[in-house]
């Protein structure tokens, strides 16, 4: 009964226009990993898949409702994404923001979750539950350089009801140069694979009961078992 299941089914969707690029290695590995653990997971190119932007739904649509922009698009959400159990977005940081091909993503997804669309409401559900990462590719550390990124993959994350469960940020310029990060953001996404639904996850409010203890081996050493709405201080 420890064992998984069924296996899982895992979607990077890598957002460079460098098929070689930092963030393409950042996402193989993370498709590594989750090979190593039993997982299904692939790595789709969003340029290959996207080739249209946005545009006036009122206007596009066809009269059945459907997206009237001829690409890819909506194989990628009813094929791959409402099947997975995870999305993970892997995307270069571009101007303290994420890659236009990622904001095009976001920007296309709310086609097919609107109600003008036949089969919103599968997708809505589809979106739901799903684990989420982000593999974020930069040339400079700077610990806020990104934050603008993680904020935007947070509230998308809170809006589709999914758990954001890690961010891992990759320092390098050149093509693959990524892999000389000395804090080896390659290993760690090849961990995040093996772990991505086993990963400690949690978004706590005011409201939440909880344990003292976070951690399970910590809790049976803590005589005290209550549960609390607040952390202990």
């Amino acid at each position: 009964m420890g064992s998984e299941v069924r296996q899982r089914r895992i979607v990077a969707l890598c957002a460079s226009p460098r098929v070689d690029g930092n963030s393409r290695a950042l996402a193989d590995a993370l498709v590594e990993g989750a090979h190593q653990k039993g997982h299904a997971a692939e790595v789709v190119q969003l340029d290959q898949v996207m080739t249209g932007l946005l545009r006036d739904c009122r206007k596009c649509r066809r009269p059945d409702g459907r997206c009237a922009i001829e690409d890819g698009f909506e194989e990628l959400v009813h094929e791959r994404l409402v099947p997975a159990d995870a999305w993970v977005y892997a995307t270069p940081l571009y101007w303290y923001g994420m890659s236009a091909a990622m904001k095009n993503f976001f920007d296309r997804l709310v086609c097919y979750v609107s109600a003008s669309y036949p089969r919103s409401q599968e997708v809505v559900e589809g979106c739901k539950a799903k684990r989420v990462a982000l593999l974020l590719a930069s040339e400079e550390r700077f610990p806020s350089a990104g934050m603008g990124v993680v904020f935007q993959i947070q509230e998308s994350s809170r809006y589709l009801h999914q758990q954001f469960v890690e961010v891992i940020n990759g320092i390098g310029n050149k093509r693959g140069e990524v892999r000389f990060d000395p804090t080896d953001p390659l290993h760690a996404a090849r961990v995040l694979g093996r772990e991505m639904f086993t990963r400690h996850y949690s978004d706590y409010n005011i409201d939440a009961v909880r344990p003292n203890s976070v951690w399970p081996d910590a809790r049976d050493t803590d005589h005290d078992s209550s549960v609390t709405p607040y952390a202990d201080v």
